[in-house]
């Protein structure tokens, strides 16, 4: 609901142009980008200021079978269920256990699909207890210092053998568990798509706290490169509360930096900074702190420069 309202006000706003099903294939000087819409040629767009809001990107696992069909990640399954109406499979394992991970389970569970299990690498759960209650309520085990050996099946995933890992996050031989499933929900984590900004030669830092490599930035959510700005995951993986809020704080500043200013705009952009700073506090948000601080006393002079 909160997407299509936005949307609505978005579309309706005559200062305003929406370019839907298109691509933006790269960054060129001078802040151009070509981008493609559709099976349209291709084109090329200007702007004084492009605040880079490209989200993030799945990650991977790897182990043995790791490409048959039925392997999926979870954001893939929540667009599949939410958009297409498609059940990815019947007898499913999630692997990891964030809030995605738990998000996901409990969304295939109201969906009438069955959730084999919920196997974590970690020592405990990644995600909020609130998620994890419900999931163990309906009584999918959660199995911490678990995870997935190899993928068994033909045209598809037929079975999962899991295994538990020892302190040094290595396989214990002896402790696998055969799983008959259709589907394995990968959900391991997200990457910020940083494409864009590496080519716009953005000073860029590995921050793992924030999901991989993300491009320096200021308070006002600048990047090294002038007239280029991030937010959202892009910026670092946070949940989607911040997300909208660093895309508010982001089209503030960067509305302000061409001399579009309005009446109250310094009082809307304290808020919104007390309400971030308030997503942050607390055990839940110390990896984002953590993360935010690495990336600030790193500053630009120790970010990686130019992609190679």
């Amino acid at each position: 609901k909160i997407a299509e309202n936005l949307a609505a006000k978005v579309i309706a706003h005559p200062n305003i142009k929406v370019l839907l099903n298109s691509t933006v294939l790269g960054y060129y000087n001078d802040k151009e980008l070509m981008f493609q819409q559709g099976r349209h040629d291709l084109d090329i767009i200007k702007a004084d200021q492009i605040v880079v809001a490209a989200g993030a990107s799945e990650k991977m696992l790897a182990f043995p079978n790791n490409d048959l069909p039925g392997i999926v990640g979870a954001g893939a399954i929540q667009t599949l269920m939410h958009i297409d109406g498609v059940l990815p499979g019947s007898n499913v394992l999630v692997v990891g256990s964030g809030n995605i991970g738990l998000i996901v389970t409990y969304q295939l569970m109201q969906a009438g699909v069955n959730v084999v299990a919920i196997v974590e690498a970690a020592p405990r759960i990644g995600g909020y207890l609130v998620h994890a209650s419900k999931i163990r309520r309906l009584g999918v085990p959660i199995l911490t210092r678990h995870s997935i050996k190899t993928a068994i099946g033909t045209d598809r995933v037929e079975k999962a053998v899991i295994w538990q890992l020892d302190s040094q996050w290595q396989g214990i031989e002896g402790t696998e568990q055969t799983l008959a499933i259709d589907t394995i929900a990968l959900a391991v984590g997200l990457s910020p798509c940083a494409e864009l900004l590496w080519q716009a030669n953005c000073a860029i830092a590995d921050v793992p706290e924030l999901g991989g490599f993300v491009a320096y930035h200021n308070d006002r959510y600048e990047t090294t490169s002038p007239g280029i700005l991030v937010a959202g995951d892009a910026a670092g993986i946070e949940e989607a509360s911040a997300a909208l809020l660093e895309g508010e704080l982001a089209g503030i500043f960067a509305a302000q930096n061409i001399g579009h200013n309005f009446e109250g705009a310094e009082a809307i952009i304290a808020k919104k900074r007390a309400e971030l700073a308030s997503l942050r506090n607390g055990p839940t948000g110390e990896k984002i702190r953590a993360g935010m601080a690495r990336l600030e006393e790193r500053g630009d002079h120790q970010c990686l420069n130019k992609l190679g």
